[in-house]
């Protein structure tokens, strides 16, 4: 658990990673779906589209909207292998371990749900 606070944190000090947040339709989504199948989800994508040791079209296989997990993606710097190895030293090249893969999922999962309860009228008094 400490890890992904550390990483959840160190990903605020971007000024790009910090724009991304959950719009209130991915939020509908979520409440539509629930949050066991936005899991399988993110277990999904993360097999594969960024499992593979040479991902299909690296660097562009994320889209920025339409589901919370793309946006979770972007926001924790887990949408091409360049931003893995960029942030978390996961070398391209070579497909991830099933470890990797469940952390990322698990990294994800943690912002989703944080996200997914945050209140932006509580961080704006002007809203």
């Amino acid at each position: 658990m400490h890890k992904l606070r550390a990483a959840l944190e160190r990903l605020k000090t971007s000024p790009f990673r910090a724009r991304f947040h959950l719009s209130q339709e991915d939020k509908a989504y979520i409440d539509r779906k629930g949050l066991p199948v936005i899991w399988r989800h993110a277990e999904d994508f993360v097999a594969k589209r960024l499992a593979p040791a040479f991902p299909r079209n690296d660097g562009k296989q994320t889209p920025m909207r339409g589901h919370p997990v793309f946006v979770a993606q972007h926001a924790c710097a887990c949408c091409c292998r360049g931003c893995l190895e960029k942030w978390y030293q996961v070398p391209r090249g070579r497909a991830l371990t099933p470890k990797e893969q469940k952390g990322i999922v698990n990294l994800l999962m943690a912002w989703i749900l944080l996200e997914y309860r945050r209140d932006p009228s509580a961080e704006n008094p002007d809203m």
